[in-house]
C-alpha cells in the first residue's frame, strides 16, 4: 500500500535552500551563458516521472494520479514563486521525502554530489 504522507505544509529544509539562492534554470543559464531555454535536467525529470508512473512498484510508491494532484498542489502552494519546471522538479522531490521514499540526509547528499560535478 502506498504511504500517504501528507505533502502539505512546508518545503523540506534542502529544498528551501534552493529557493533561497533562486536557483532557476533562466537565472543560472544567464549567468553561465547559456542559450538552451530547456533545463538539461527536464528530460531526466520527465523519466523519473514516466518510471514512476509505470514501474510495477510506481503505485506502490506514488502512483500516476497522486504525484500528478501532489504537484499540482505543492506547485500552487509551497512552491508557487518557482517557475515551471523547477516546481515540478521540487514537488517530486518533496513527494518523495514526504513519504520517506528518499531521506532528507540523502537528498542532501545527492543535490551536493550534483553540486561539486558542476563546479569542477
Amino acid at each position: 500500500m502506498a504511504n500517504t504522507r501528507s505533502v502539505n505544509g512546508t518545503a523540506p529544509t534542502s529544498l528551501a535552500k534552493i529557493i533561497e539562492r533562486n536557483q532557476v534554470w533562466r537565472r543560472m543559464a544567464a549567468k553561465y551563458g547559456v542559450d538552451n531555454p530547456v533545463p538539461p535536467w527536464k528530460t531526466s525529470l520527465d523519466g523519473i516521472c514516466d518510471a514512476l508512473d509505470q514501474s510495477a512498484c510506481g503505485s506502490e510508491v506514488l502512483n500516476f494520479v497522486e504525484r500528478r494532484d501532489e504537484e499540482d498542489a505543492l506547485s500552487a502552494t509551497v512552491y508557487s514563486t518557482l517557475p515551471y519546471p523547477e516546481n515540478r522538479l521540487v514537488a517530486l522531490a518533496h513527494s518523495l521525502v514526504a513519504r520517506g521514499i528518499i531521506d532528507e540526509a540523502e537528498l542532501e547528499e545527492r543535490m551536493a554530489a550534483v553540486r561539486a560535478r558542476l563546479e569542477s
